[in-house]
Parts: C-alpha cells; structure tokens; sequence
C-alpha cells in the first residue's frame, strides 16, 4: 500500500518530489474514460452503467465474513462495508476520522491518560446493528474478549493482548486499561492496523463458546452502510443499502461482489463493462489497464510491500549466509522492470519511503551472483555435477509457494527460480488458492502452519508503522503473522521500543535499529514497494482509497 522510494531509478529531488506529491494527494489517476456517456446512458453515465449499483470483481472468495475470522485484505475489505471500527483515517493518511467513537482519543483531550494506560472512547448513540439492536460499549467488550479467546480462529491478538481489562461504565463510554504504554494503540484497537478487526455485536455472538462455526460467519449482522443480502458461494456476494446508517444514508443500492478467480478474466469483464471496479488488480496487469479506454486507473498510496518470506525454521534456510546468498541471488530491479511496468520500484527494506519511520540507510543487496556462491560455499556448499550447489550429499532444493490468482506473483516466482538456479539452488514452484495459502492456522493455512520453505506474498500493514506482529517473537502463528519464525532478543527488544513511547523521535530510532536488523538477518527479502492499481468504471464517484483499505468511506460511494 505504499508509495516507494525512486532512490535506484531518479535523482533524490525527483524522488522528493514525487512522494511529496503523491502523499498528499492519496492517490493517483493514471489513465481516463476516452468514450462520450451521452449514448445510452442515464443521466450522464455511461450506457453500461447500472445507476447506484456497483459490480466488483474479487480475485480471492472469502472463507468467511465474520471480521474477526478475517485472514486476508479482500475479507478485511468486505467486511468493512457491513462493519464499522471506532476510528479510520483519511485517504491522505495523515487525518484520524471517529466512526463509532464520536470523537479520537489523543493526550490533548484527555482520552489518552497522561500515563498512557488508559484510553477512553466516548461512542455514537445513534449506531444500531442491522437487526434494529442499539450498538453499545457492550458489544466493544465483547468483540476484545472474542479476539483473546483461544478458542476463536483470529488469526493474531497483537494489541489486543496488551490491554489488562475493559470497563463499561454506560452504554455510550468504553475504556481499555493498558498493561503498558503501546503507542500505535489508537490505530490499533479497532483502527487502521495491519490487521483490522471491526465491532461485531455481542447480542449475537455473546452466548456462543466459539465463532468459528457461527451461522453469523455467513450471513452476518453488522452496523455498516451496506447489509448482508445473499452469499452464492463461489459466484457472488449481494449487500443492499443500509437506509438507517448513522453517517448518512449511502447513496448506493446495491453492491455485487463478483469472484473471479482468475486475473485474466477480470481484465476481460472489465472491457465488457460487467465489473465497475477490479479490487486490487496486480502489477502486471497493469501495463494492459493502461491501454484501457473507459477504465480509470487508480495508484493508491499505501503501507504495503511485496517480499519473499523465508521460513527460518526450517534447514538450511536457519543460516543466514543462505539467506543472504538467496538476497544476492535475485535481481529485484529486473523483477520490478519487468512485471510492475512502472507502478513500483525497488524496496530495500519493509517500510516506505513516505513513512516518518523509514530508515534511510540499511544494508543493500544488489543484485551479484559471485557474492552470493561464496556466501554459499562459507555455508559448506560447493557445486554438483548439475551446477546445484551440494552439501553433505544434500542438493540445495527448495519449495516457493505464491497464490493462484496473482498473474504478477506467479510470473515473479518463474523469474526468481531461474535466478536462484544462477547460484547453484533448485527451486519447486507450487501454488495454491489464496483462500487457503492465507487461511488462519486453525483454518489449515500453509502459511500460518509453516508448510513453505520460500513465499512470494504481499504484506499490507496499518498506518502506523508497527510491525511488530510479524517480526516478535510472541507473533508467531496462531497468535500472529511472524510466519518466517523469526525470533531474536534484539527484535523484541527493538519492536518493544518502538511501540512502548509515544514521542517520535524516540521510536525512530527503534525503527532505524529494527530495519538495520532485518536488512542483516533477513527474515524476509523485500522486493518493490507497490503503489496499488484500482481500475474502475469512470462513473464511480467519491472512491478514495485510505493508505490502509479501499471501503472506509463506502457510504459516500455512488455511480
């Protein structure tokens, strides 16, 4: 979700530039309808157009719509549009907006204690869920504990863990008691996180042991603009308007979201005008969305990279001058060259430039073939007969694994082993459905249970810098996102730093030493930094992506 650093394509002051103007912006139009909407359509739109109906196309079908379940940004996006947090941010990424609070808690007004350890919401009384039951600070206790309930398939507890206690003192108060100071609380708790979890209503799911299996999970109740119409699985997912919705009636009717499990396809119903807008369409195509006449393309700015995660659990991949040597092995700006078409750059670290936390200098891995044989050979490797490096007998053989539905992930991870078979290692390519690649452990996910040795996957975190659910050592699955199980006194002692003050300054140091230590240890190699393509019908007004998720303001929507 982020825009990337230029820094090994253009001049620094291009650079600046670029990303001045595209922070503030949030989002960038890069190409625009070239057809008249005067023939055949009404009231001004085009004739294929369906006034106050919008069809999206969705690569990933959801497992579930049940927000507390959800493992992936298609759920997290779905969900949104039936369930609401206590604060969102704006499509610049700088401005926290209430949703279900009525106003953000900050040091200033007293929200946040002048400790740090408890904060305090004061909640909408004008919220009901879509059944016609008042919202209260009930249902924000409830959805914390279903969050730490072990026998809920969540698929991470960070954040929510760290608070001691929930008190409610009436219907339109909520406080959190804080075990410490977590300085991305705010954007945590209900906000804009890397993994954002909504209000779910406790009327409902209160009395049950566990959600994992609840009828709600498939037909869900929830207090946002749009309301659960019917779930043909494997085909379509149907939300009406919600006409009572507390921040305004939404001025769309309908919203289909369409499943297509191929990209290609997508890109078809685009030019046949049956979808009005592509959720997250990848790199590659984006060089044909270019070409699209009637298609506008949008490159929203966002807190997201694509990587390589290494599972260091497993041998070899447990010794770092592998790991370095794999780093060496790949030629990231070929990869960017040749699959993004000029809507990403090369990433050396996880944080984008456009982040107050991004550290500026970290360790380089250009692209060097003769660097990364000798780190191989200080490993104990030395080359077989094939040109695959050997060690005690034993070929350096690895699986990657990417999703089906990606076009760019599959063709990156084509290019990454035959780039990796440069330095002596043999790769096997699997792929698998997304659904299941980023299912939640309990759900059987090959990422959370640790089935991979190498993965091409994206990551698209919160608005505050926090990552400390992918990188601590308490993060690994289930109760985080570290999937590499990587696990170091120094990174908890660093994550720990970084999310226990609230001045800025000190936690950027934190995240200097963090991303020194990521680029040493490398857990995971980072290749670009994407700036998300979005195509959409011209006719789709007010869509303004947040740096975290397409549909926080989705009852402003219309076409």
């Amino acid at each position: 979700m982020s825009i990337a650093s230029l820094r090994h394509a253009l001049p620094r002051f291009v650079v600046a530039t670029l990303l001045a103007s595209a922070t503030l912006a949030g989002c960038t139009k890069v190409g625009t309808s070239g057809s008249d909407p005067a023939n055949g359509g009404v009231d001004g739109r085009h004739p294929w157009t369906k006034p106050h109906v919008l069809r999206i196309g969705l690569q990933v079908t959801p497992n579930t719509l049940d927000p507390l379940l959800a493992s992936n940004t298609t759920e997290n996006m779905i969900a949104r549009l039936m369930f609401d947090d206590l604060v969102s941010i704006d499509e610049t990424g700088k401005n926290e907006v209430p949703i279900l609070a009525r106003v953000v808690p900050t040091l200033a007004n007293g929200g946040i204690s002048k400790d740090g350890l408890t904060i305090t919401y004061h909640l909408r009384t004008n919220v009901k869920w879509h059944d016609g039951v008042p919202f209260t600070s009930k249902d924000v206790k409830f959805t914390w504990s279903a969050i730490l309930n072990k026998k809920n398939n969540v698929i991470t507890q960070t954040g929510y863990n760290l608070v001691s206690a929930v008190n409610t003192p009436d219907a339109a108060t909520v406080v959190f008691h804080m075990k410490h100071i977590f300085a991305p609380v705010i954007d945590t708790l209900f906000g804009e996180s890397d993994d954002p979890f909504n209000i779910v209503p406790e009327h409902i799911l209160g009395p049950l042991q566990s959600i994992n299996v609840a009828a709600f999970n498939s037909s869900p109740i929830g207090t946002g603009p749009f309301k659960f119409k019917d779930w043909i699985r494997g085909d379509h997912l149907t939300l009406v308007r919600n006409d009572d919705y507390f921040l305004g009636k939404p001025k769309l009717e309908q919203i289909t979201l369409k499943f297509v499990p191929d990209e290609n396809t997508e890109l078809n119903q685009l030019r046949t005008h049956d979808l009005d807008w592509q959720y997250q369409a990848s790199p590659q195509e984006y060089k044909d969305l270019k070409t699209l006449t009637d298609i506008t393309t949008i490159l929203s700015v966002q807190n997201q990279y694509l990587r390589v995660q290494i599972n260091t659990k497993r041998k070899p991949l447990d010794d770092v001058r592998v790991r370095q040597a794999l780093a060496y092995g790949m030629d990231r700006q070929k990869l960017v060259d040749s699959l993004t078409f000029g809507s990403a750059v090369v990433a050396d670290q996880d944080l984008p430039p456009f982040m107050w936390a991004h550290a500026p200098n970290v360790m380089q891995y250009p692209h060097d073939v003769a660097k990364a044989k000798a780190l191989l050979a200080a490993a104990g490797y030395a080359p077989g007969p094939d040109g695959i490096m050997v060690r005690q007998g034993q070929k350096l053989a690895l699986e990657i694994v990417t999703n089906t539905s990606n076009a760019t992930r599959r063709a990156a991870v084509v290019q990454i082993q035959s780039m990796l078979h440069d330095i002596g290692v043999e790769l096997d390519v699997k792929t698998y459905q997304g659904a299941l690649l980023f299912a939640t452990m309990g759900q059987g996910g090959i990422l959370q249970n640790g089935k991979f040795d190498l993965a091409v996957t994206g990551w698209v975190a919160g608005i505050d810098p926090d990552q400390s659910s992918i990188f601590m050592c308490n993060a690994q699955p289930p109760n985080g996102n570290n999937e590499t199980h990587y696990c170091t006194p120094q990174m908890d002692a660093a994550e720990t730093a970084a999310i226990t003050h609230f001045d800025r300054a000190t936690r950027q140091r934190a995240y200097a030493d963090i991303e020194t230590q990521l680029a040493r240890d490398l857990p995971q190699i980072p290749i670009w930094w994407p700036r998300q393509a979005q195509p959409i019908n011209p006719d789709f007004k007010h869509f303004t992506p947040n740096p975290v998720t397409e549909s926080w303001n989705a009852y402003t929507w219309d076409i």
